[in-house]
């Protein structure tokens, strides 16, 4: 029904870092708004809102009343993927349940949680949404091996994203995910009109078949090559 990538979160101003936790959680969460804003469901389940709460888990509340349509429910299917306790899958779908769909799910699984305590680090678990731990990573980089660091964060530094900022940018995307969550249109993909026939024609890589007098006549030279190439011997 709904589709979502990391590769289009440059249009909502996170133009690198796209397979980190925090890249996968954006992910979730433009999925999520975009399926509820298709469904019109995205004015009546907001999700969760808040970003200093956003390590905490969270599940949506169906709205009271009895006409009231409840929560989009879906089912996470992980297919291949491990399914260890803090991967990627689990921030994706983290961002989904922020996003307002209603996912049964477990907090054992996302990061942050202590096999130990048996209780989740909201506070580590926010940190990585934000990408906290690549900016600390950027800060130490940047003091220990400067040279390291701009060919590390040669594309943070190209697009001028410092430490300091990373947390900002995140936010920003998301309040823009949830402002403008449909689908944008790749200009590069967009018919301009009619295209001419000979330059769409596909190619072909395989042989051209022949009529059956070319086949024996194709049969007739290759013999007459061997047998040329024989009396030379």
């Amino acid at each position: 029904m709904t589709a979502a990538y990391s590769h289009e979160l440059p249009g909502y101003g996170i133009p690198v870092g796209l397979t980190n936790y925090a890249a996968a959680y954006s992910t979730g969460l433009l999925l999520a708004r975009r399926h509820l804003k298709k469904l019109g469901l995205d004015t009546k389940y907001l999700g969760n809102t808040k970003s200093e709460d956003a390590g905490n888990d969270y599940t949506v509340e169906p709205l009271a009343g009895d006409n009231e349509p409840r929560p989009f429910l879906a089912l996470l299917d992980v297919g291949l993927a491990r399914t260890t306790t803090g991967s990627k899958i689990f921030g994706a779908l983290k961002g989904a349940l922020d996003g307002g769909l209603n996912v049964p799910h477990s907090e054992k699984r996302f990061y942050g949680f202590d096999r130990e305590t048996k209780k989740l680090d909201a506070k580590l678990l926010r940190k990585v949404i934000f990408a906290g731990h690549v900016s600390e990573y950027m800060k130490s980089l940047s003091q220990s091996n400067p040279d390291r660091y701009k060919k590390h964060f040669s594309r943070y530094i190209k697009n001028g994203i410092v430490p300091d900022k990373v947390e900002a940018m995140y936010k920003n995307a998301h309040k823009k995910i949830r402002e403008a969550p449909e689908k944008k249109e790749n200009p590069k993909k967009k018919s301009t009109g009619p295209t001419d026939a000979k330059a769409t024609k596909p190619k072909r890589y395989n042989r051209k078949k022949m009529s059956i007098n070319q086949r024996k006549a194709r049969v007739a030279q290759k013999l007459a090559q061997k047998k040329k190439a024989e009396s030379a011997k």
